[in-house]
């Protein structure tokens, strides 16, 4: 019997360098992809990759994808609140810099945000994140495909439904 709900990759579009390489690692493991942005953002032609426009509001697109990510599934972003709210779903969190998100991690990471923040507003740090280099491209390369692999592992060591 074929798997009901396969792995979903979940993309938060809007800022993310990686968009390509996401979609050639769902391509060769046949896994839909659902590119979420806040307004028009140009996908390949490809029945797996579905265009999502969640509309203009102030997270519509983090809404769209908390909604709908859920454990089996990935999602990929660099938005901190998006990832902390996933992670609690049970999907996969992976940065674009293949950094993942996890339980234990996403506490530390919103905190550490919040301080930044905070600090930034107050005129004590300038500056945002470092810029995207190819050695975290290839992070998240890695990354993707461990954890699409290590889903599809778990999902076969899964008893069959009953079939009475």
């Amino acid at each position: 019997m074929p798997d009901v709900n396969p792995t979903r990759i979940y993309v938060d579009a809007d800022a993310c360098p990686v968009k390509d390489e996401i979609y050639r690692v769902a391509v060769r493991h046949g896994l839909p992809v659902s590119v979420v942005a806040g307004n028009f953002i140009r996908v390949p032609q490809d029945p797996l990759i579905e265009r999502i426009s969640a509309g203009s509001g102030m997270d519509a697109a983090d809404d769209w994808i908390a909604e709908r990510a859920g454990k089996g599934d990935i999602v990929i972003t660099s938005d901190i609140p998006l990832a902390s709210r996933c992670v609690k779903s049970g999907a996969d969190v992976i940065a674009p810099n293949g950094k993942p998100f996890t339980e234990a991690s996403i506490g530390m990471t919103l905190a550490v945000r919040n301080l930044m923040t905070d600090l930034r507003s107050s005129g004590e740090v300038t500056g945002g994140p470092k810029s995207f280099a190819p050695r975290d491209r290839s992070a998240f390369l890695s990354t993707l495909d461990q954890t699409i692999r290590r889903i599809q592992r778990q999902r076969a060591e899964l008893p069959a439904p009953n079939q009475d």
